[in-house]
C-alpha cells in the first residue's frame, strides 16, 4: 500500500498568518495572507513529496474540545484567534477541498487527535505513514511504519531522531510531556521535574 501523508494544518496556517505581511488581501480588502501562505505550503508539499494519498486535519475550535470539559485550564492562557484569522482557517478549509485533497474537521476533537485516529487506522491497514507538523505531541506516534515531517523546517523525524531530541523514545513521550508539563498548552507538570530529570527516571523505568 502506498504512503500517505497526514497533515496537520494549524501550524502551517497559524505561520503563514503571523509571518506574511496583512497587506495581502482579497479585491474587497478582506486579508489573505493566511490563506496565501497556507496554499503555498501545500502546493509545495506536493511538489516535494508528490503525494499519492493525503488527508489534511484541521482544529475544530480552541474552546470545545473534549479536553476542555476534562480540564478547563487548558489553553486557557492563549488569546482566541484574531476575526481576520478565524475567517481565513475556514478559507483554507476550502481551498484545501478545492485542490482535491480529503479536509477534515471535528468541533470536539482537535486536528492532532483526528490524525493520531487515521495513523492508527492507515497502519493497521498496512500502508506506512509519514505525519506532516511541527507538534512535537505528534511525535509519539513515530515507529517504523510513521514517519514525522516539519516541513517548515525541512527535518524529517524518526524513531532515533526522537530520542535525540528529547531523550526519549516516541513511545515515552506522553510519560515524558505528562512529568514535565506542557506550558503551550497550559498543563502543569510534576513540580522540581524538568527535561533531562523526566528523561533520566523514564531511562530508568524503561
Amino acid at each position: 500500500m502506498a504512503t500517505v501523508y497526514l497533515v496537520d494544518a494549524s501550524p502551517y496556517i497559524f505561520r503563514a498568518f503571523y509571518s506574511i505581511p496583512d497587506t495581502f488581501s482579497s479585491p474587497d480588502g478582506r486579508p489573505t495572507n493566511a490563506v496565501y501562505g497556507f496554499t503555498n505550503f501545500l502546493i509545495q508539499l506536493v511538489k516535494k513529496a508528490s503525494p499519492t494519498h493525503l488527508v489534511v486535519t484541521f482544529d475544530g475550535s480552541l474552546t470545545t474540545s473534549f479536553r476542555n470539559r476534562l480540564y478547563p485550564e487548558y489553553k486557557a492562557q492563549r488569546a482566541l484567534p484574531p476575526a481576520d484569522l478565524e475567517e481565513q482557517i475556514s478559507i483554507c478549509f476550502d481551498v484545501t477541498e478545492a485542490m482535491g485533497m480529503l479536509a477534515l474537521i471535528h468541533d470536539e476533537y482537535e486536528s492532532d487527535d483526528l490524525l493520531a485516529t487515521l495513523t492508527h487506522r492507515f497502519v493497521a491497514e498496512g500502508a506506512d505513514v509519514v505525519v506532516v507538523s511541527s507538534d512535537k505531541d505528534l511525535t509519539q506516534l513515530v515507529n517504523a511504519r510513521v514517519g514525522f515531517w516539519d516541513f517548515a523546517r525541512d527535518e524529517r523525524v524518526d524513531t532515533a531522531g526522537v530520542k535525540a531530541k528529547f531523550g526519549v523514545g516516541p513511545h515515552q513521550m506522553v510519560d515524558f510531556l505528562a512529568l514535565t508539563g506542557d506550558a503551550v498548552d497550559n498543563i502543569p507538570g510534576v513540580k522540581g521535574i524538568g527535561p533531562k530529570t523526566a528523561a533520566l527516571l523514564l531511562a530508568h523505568f524503561d
